[in-house]
């Protein structure tokens, strides 16, 4: 065990918590070091405080920017105290020993979210924090680094449970979180450099991330998760405020990010359902209940145990829809009060409110973990804004509009991506496929099937319109829409074989129009 606590250095931005802990240590005969705010915030509380220029015998210079980085500070918090030689050292030049350091740095990503200037960021960059942080903890063994003000309580704890010492496990622990707390440091201010010089893809990216949730287990129960939040202020899951429910696990994070960032694609009122992070059925509608019903209806067998996002405040009457069966999540930009009463006679279903809709057409990075390695991208992010007519049919007004909204869904369906829609509602959707006339096939049988469950004797593709989310090889998969009943196609065209392709559309009757844009989503 450690000797007790006898000198402690405090310099904080942030002062959550600083009186109450000042005071503890005070009482309990530890001498405290201190600068600037943090000193005075003491001082107010009625804590006693030596300031560093005077304990070093050297002032703060630079405005500041010169205080702690010295060897009467620095051989205080590294000094090995069982060592004669260090302890030589310290008594030549009269060097006291700092056991606790508590310290957080200048608030570097907050000043950068708030679109400070160049100038005002770089002046956030911490440096004496930094290396006090990195020099206490490397000597964890004598010195207690403390970088989180939830910490002091523990501390508290520690000395009063130990007559005021920390055990050695505990100071390890905080070493350990204050070498997490500098590496993000530097890799916000990394990531920020590399913004100003524009560039996307650094040569060396560095990633931080703050663990909201261990989970029980991940994709499988053998299979240990956690959920990170890397402080992107973009609404989603990440950010959401969850009303009800069990603890959200791997598959439901997964699930409801991509249900949520589908529903965000549209200005106008829809509803997504998705299922393992495909949709079961998408729609459009002049009421969150109506839009909720004919997604519902395209695929009501998957729609089970599904995830559902709204891209408008839920209300009661939709509320009452979704309660008729099994939804794991439900997650809106917000829930209103009839909605919350209803959907609390479901205990089981997870309710999130996302406080706004997320910007589908914003910039940002995903990122995709490889043996050895990882995939860095930004977001597919593009908006459908250039379409042309390659066949000798136009399309119509309606078979535009269902177009436009079957090429934006099936930006969101795993490839190869096959969505059958219309009158702005999916009735058919092949997903995950490894030939795109399969993938046509299966969504060509599931319009079959929704029309048997609303009890209609014809297919719900006849006079729908189909999107690919990439060009077809062949003019297989674009016959089989047509058999389908599709009288429009939408695609990003660029096969070697796309007269082969624009032919056959012809001959069907078809409306055809490339893209020049491809969806993939793997």
């Amino acid at each position: 065990m450690s000797a007790p606590i006898r000198r402690a250095l405090i310099s904080v931005s942030d002062k959550t918590g600083l009186a109450e802990f000042g005071q503890f240590l005070a009482k309990n005969g530890v001498e405290i070091l201190s600068t600037g705010g943090s000193a005075k915030a003491l001082r107010d509380a009625g804590v006693d405080v030596v300031e560093v220029s005077e304990h070093t015998g050297f002032p703060e210079i630079m405005d500041g920017r010169v205080k702690t980085l010295q060897p009467t500070i620095h051989g205080g918090l590294l000094a090995v105290r069982d060592n004669p030689q260090h302890i030589q050292a310290m008594k030549d030049h009269n060097i006291a020993a700092i056991d606790l350091l508590v310290v957080n740095l200048y608030p570097f990503e907050a000043t950068v979210a708030k679109g400070a200037d160049f100038d005002t960021c770089i002046e956030n960059i911490d440096i004496g924090g930094p290396a006090l942080i990195r020099a206490g903890a490397k000597n964890h063994a004598f010195v207690t680094v403390v970088v989180d003000p939830s910490d002091y309580v523990r501390v508290m704890d520690e000395m009063t449970g130990g007559a005021g010492t920390t055990s050695a496990a505990f100071r390890r622990t905080l070493a350990h979180r204050a070498y997490a707390r500098t590496a993000a440091y530097d890799s916000a201010i990394s990531r920020w450099f590399a913004e100003q010089e524009g560039e996307t893809f650094p040569q060396t990216f560095t990633l931080s991330g703050a663990l909201k949730q261990t989970m029980r287990y991940g994709e499988n129960p053998h299979q240990d998760a956690a959920f990170y939040v890397n402080g992107e202020d973009r609404p989603g899951v990440a950010n959401a405020v969850q009303l009800q429910g069990k603890e959200l696990s791997y598959n439901n994070l997964n699930d409801t990010d991509a249900a949520f960032e589908l529903v965000s694609e549209f200005d106008d009122l829809a509803c997504a359902i998705i299922k393992h992070a495909n949709p079961c059925g998408v729609s459009l509608g002049g009421s969150l209940k109506e839009a909720y019903l004919k997604a519902l209806s395209c695929d009501s067998e998957s729609a089970f145990g599904g995830i559902v996002a709204l891209n408008r405040t839920l209300d009661g009457a939709t509320a009452e829809e979704i309660v008729k069966i099994f939804t794991e999540v439900v997650i809106a930009p917000d829930i209103d009060d009839d909605a919350k009463a209803i959907l609390a006679t479901k205990k089981n279903i997870r309710v999130l409110s996302a406080g706004a809709m997320a910007p589908a057409h914003e910039g940002g990075l995903m990122i995709k973990s490889l043996a050895g390695g990882f995939l860095l991208q930004g977001r597919d992010n593009k908006v459908l804004d250039d379409m042309k007519v390659v066949t000798k049919r136009q399309p119509s007004a309606r078979e535009m509009a269902d177009l436009r909204f079957a090429f934006t869904i099936a930006k969101h369906v795993k490839s190869n991506a096959i969505v059958y829609a219309k009158n702005a509602m999916t009735v058919g959707v092949g997903a995950g496929q490894m030939s795109r006339v399969n993938a046509s096939r299966i969504a060509a049988f599931k319009a079959e099937a929704a029309a048997a469950q609303a009890g209609d004797s014809e297919s719900w593709a006849k006079g729908s319109v189909v999107s690919s989310d990439a060009f077809f090889p062949f003019a297989d998969g674009l016959l089989a829409a047509a058999e389908a009943g599709a009288t429009a196609v939408i695609q990003p065209g660029g096969s070697i074989r796309d007269e082969d392709v624009i032919k056959a559309a012809d001959d069907a009757g078809l409306a055809m129009v490339f893209t020049g844009m491809r969806h993939f989503r793997h």
